[in-house]
């Protein structure tokens, strides 16, 4: 590695965690003033708890939230510098292209974005688990979520079988209006209706109570009624959970498998799993996007400065936000094809670098 290389990557890694250092600790200190008094309605909650529990993965869910930002302005504020110290105009007359002049830049975009990649895989669910928990134990007034109760569901156990619950209590492991069909290609072979289900942990049986089998022959139809009876079916009750928080707490490869079991099973929209899953590796791909846009943009010693760059940048930042935010609120619709829609604040952004590398490297 060069001097130049060398040099370069030392002011875009310094230049990144100072400004990521600046603007973490001000998100910290604006949720505090939100939540202190929260905090105070609990007087067995201590400091030790709230810092381990809540701000600890807070930190880290905001420090990549906020890795992008960080990032963009940093290459702005250290390019900027350079060119008004006619540093840039130094490299170029000495032989050195634009192209080879972004190579340093693009190396440290690759090690944040698989750092970026890592976390958003591997670690930040894990915090994002812990910060729901302690929110619902201390911060909301009421439940965001009902755990323990759902209605009007349905799942495909198979290629040929379905059940149906019209309510089910997760908490107390009871279910009614429920019904089993199945099928042979497009024809009902057999159906059984139950008024009510329990599910029995211990040996992972379901009781169908007040029920009616009906078998279904190509000369009459068998119908048996009953009191109870014990069954077993392929799946669990926890299946028949499905929430938004779930899709940020799960690892990346139990979401994969979550989404293509779900779909197996007839679940109608998938979509927030699927955009939560397609995010973990939009957000870090952005790191590149992001970093010769800003080079492109600060490299020419202009009249305003760094100031007059840094506008450019922090508005285009906020743009990319704001279109990242609604492509997440756009690809949760069950009509949206969520990977094209989370891939189009990149894809946009990154027509964008394209139309400014050229310009600068002219």
């Amino acid at each position: 590695m060069k001097i130049l290389d060398r040099y370069i990557l030392k002011k875009y890694f310094v230049t990144f965690f100072f400004t990521l250092m600046i603007l973490i600790p001000i998100a910290i200190a604006i949720d505090v003033s939100e939540k202190v008094a929260k905090f105070l309605k609990f007087p067995d909650l201590t400091a030790n708890e709230i810092i381990r529990d809540y701000y600890f993965n807070f930190i880290i869910n905001y420090g990549n939230t906020f890795m992008p930002l960080a990032l963009f302005i940093s290459v702005i504020l250290f390019t900027s510098k350079l060119s008004g110290n006619t540093e840039i105009i130094a490299i170029h007359s000495s032989g050195i292209s634009f192209k080879r002049f972004l190579r340093p830049y693009l190396i440290g975009a690759s090690i944040i974005a698989l750092v970026s990649l890592y976390s958003n895989h591997f670690v930040v669910h894990k915090s994002n688990k812990t910060l729901e928990e302690f929110s619902e134990k201390y911060l909301r007034t009421k439940q965001k979520y009902n755990k323990t109760y759902v209605r009007k569901v349905s799942l495909q156990l198979s290629k040929n079988d379905f059940v149906f619950f019209g309510n089910y209590n997760l908490k107390s492991n009871n279910g009614y209006n429920f019904s089993y069909e199945k099928f042979d290609g497009n024809k009902l072979k057999y159906k059984i209706i139950g008024k009510s289900i329990n599910w029995n942990p211990a040996d992972s049986t379901f009781k169908i109570s007040s029920f009616t089998k009906r078998h279904i022959t190509e000369v009459e139809d068998k119908i048996e009624n009953g009191i109870v009876f014990d069954t077993v079916f392929n799946f669990t009750p926890s299946d028949l959970l499905y929430v938004d928080y779930l899709a940020k707490e799960l690892p990346s490869g139990d979401l994969a498998k979550h989404i293509a079991e779900s779909e197996r099973r007839g679940v109608k929209n998938l979509n927030n799993y699927k955009v939560e899953l397609y995010k973990r590796t939009s957000l870090p791909v952005s790191a590149f996007i992001l970093t010769i846009i800003a080079v492109s943009l600060s490299s020419r010693k202009r009249r305003g400065g760094i100031g007059f760059s840094l506008a450019i940048g922090i508005t285009l930042m906020f743009v990319y936000i704001f279109f990242l935010k609604v492509s997440e609120v756009l690809g949760s619709t069950a009509e949206a094809n969520p990977l094209l829609m989370i891939s189009m604040p990149n894809l946009i952004f990154g027509i964008l670098a394209i139309f400014l590398f050229r310009y600068a490297n002219k």
